[in-house]
């Protein structure tokens, strides 16, 4: 099978995209936590902004989905990414006047630009052919490395920005955002042509038997497998990502130093994801996932036990959360990417995403909690335990009544469903064999 003439165009210009999304993303989230202890006094409720903001990444996954679903992909993400930019400098009004009230609401908006970044995954793969869907979708991922890498390192200068403005410094980074989320928006609006899901229903039926926005989801056992590793990657990443600063400024740790690891750790979450790709294209999402489960029980435990006084320690081990969040993204995205039909595609997977948003919402709401009633080598502890989960959600999936060959599916969790390129979907794994068109 050959690759659809649209398919590198489209890549291309998500990679752009993604650059700037990936510096809206990352700015924001090194310095929320932050910002909130500094304007409540509690590090109880420094993890609130992430779960604001992963609110409102849940809400913005269903209506970004929606809208795809109905006008295509490209209104879809460009509205996401106006709004994020939004709550982005609604974020910088409410540092400026001091307003909790105003914060809070500025960072569920905020979160629209997060669950717009995570959506141009699944775009990548509308065009792409099954044996390289993992690729496609690690394609528009490492893209975001370069803008999530740049992005926290430009804290300190962003902050003196912000001081030579005469507004507080940590609203800086903010500013970054909401231009870095404006510029992804106009990239996408202007240069996605032709958009990418509604060329797909065109490829796979005539338009006017596109079934469009009310079809029944189905959920198989792939999607809810995919969702399920999705989801406890989402919440371990999280919860420890979202303390680290905190506990890195406790022990005398300077916004540059916390800059510093959380560049890391953004590295680790996009960086590997060509390699990803590919593995999960050889040996399957089943067992990547399974790779991705045990990734985060080594950082958990690399946090726990790093000394507070170790920058080096904490960034290996804040590195690690973002490879073990890479490897369960790639492997459950893809998951999903070849178990849905493209009737109900982007629909299906803005409602998974939902889910993603909520166990982030938990992850950063919780651990403010946890560490202070307890402490953070605990939170990183529990974390650990909790990334254990992975493998018995994938060993419940396999034995749905739905899958025939359970060996099959951990290998290569595929199920065939109207493809927008083709009738078949082979599973090149260096082989012949194709996919069992009864499965599922």
């Amino acid at each position: 099978m050959s690759e659809h003439p649209a398919q590198r165009r489209t890549l291309a210009v998500l990679v752009v995209a993604q650059i700037f999304s990936g510096a809206g993303l990352a700015a924001g989230i090194t310095v929320g936590a932050l910002l909130a202890q500094d304007m409540l006094g509690s590090t109880g409720l420094a993890g609130l902004p992430a779960a604001m903001f992963t609110i409102g990444s849940a809400a913005a996954a269903v209506g970004v989905g929606r809208i795809s679903q109905r006008t295509g992909r490209r209104a879809g993400l460009t509205l996401g990414y106006l709004i994020g930019g939004l709550g982005s400098f609604g974020v910088v009004a409410a540092a400026v006047a001091g307003s909790p009230a105003l914060l809070f609401v500025s960072f569920v908006v905020y979160g629209a630009g997060t669950a717009t970044s995570l959506q141009a995954r699944y775009v990548g793969a509308d065009l792409a052919q099954p044996p390289h869907r993992a690729r496609a979708i690690s394609t528009v991922l490492v893209a975001t490395t370069v803008g999530a890498v740049v992005g926290p390192n430009l804290t300190m200068q962003m902050s003196n920005v912000a001081v030579s403005w005469g507004i507080p410094a940590l609203s800086g980074p903010f500013v970054l955002s909401g231009m870095a989320y404006v510029v992804a928006a106009s990239v996408l609006w202007v240069m996605l042509r032709p958009d990418p899901l509604v060329l797909a229903r065109e490829i796979a039926e005539p338009p006017s038997e596109v079934v469009g926005t009310h079809a029944p989801t189905r959920w198989s056992a792939p999607i809810v497998a995919g969702t399920m590793v999705m989801v406890v990657t989402q919440l371990v990443m999280a919860a420890v990502m979202t303390m680290t600063p905190i506990h890195m400024q406790q022990h005398g740790h300077g916004v540059g130093a916390a800059g510093f690891v959380i560049a890391v750790h953004v590295a680790g979450m996009y960086l590997p994801s060509l390699l990803s790709g590919m593995l999960v294209d050889r040996f399957g999402p089943g067992l990547i996932a399974v790779a991705a489960a045990g990734t985060l029980v080594a950082a958990g435990v690399g946090a726990a036990l790093a000394p507070p006084s170790s920058m080096p320690a904490l960034a290996v081990a804040l590195g690690l959360l973002g490879v073990g969040w890479n490897l369960g993204l790639v492997a459950g995205t893809t998951m999903i990417a070849n178990a849905t039909p493209v009737a109900t595609r982007a629909r299906t997977q803005g409602t998974v995403d939902v889910g993603i948003a909520i166990a982030g919402a938990g992850g950063g709401l919780g651990s403010g909690v946890i560490v202070a009633f307890a402490d953070y080598p605990g939170l990183a502890l529990l974390g650990s335990g909790i990334a254990l989960l992975i493998v018995p959600a994938l060993a419940w999936a396999t034995r749905r009544p739905r899958v025939r060959d359970h060996s099959s599916f951990v290998r290569s969790s595929v199920e065939v469903v109207s493809d927008p390129v083709s009738t078949t979907l082979p599973v090149d794994h260096g082989s012949s064999r194709q996919a069992d068109p009864t499965v599922g």
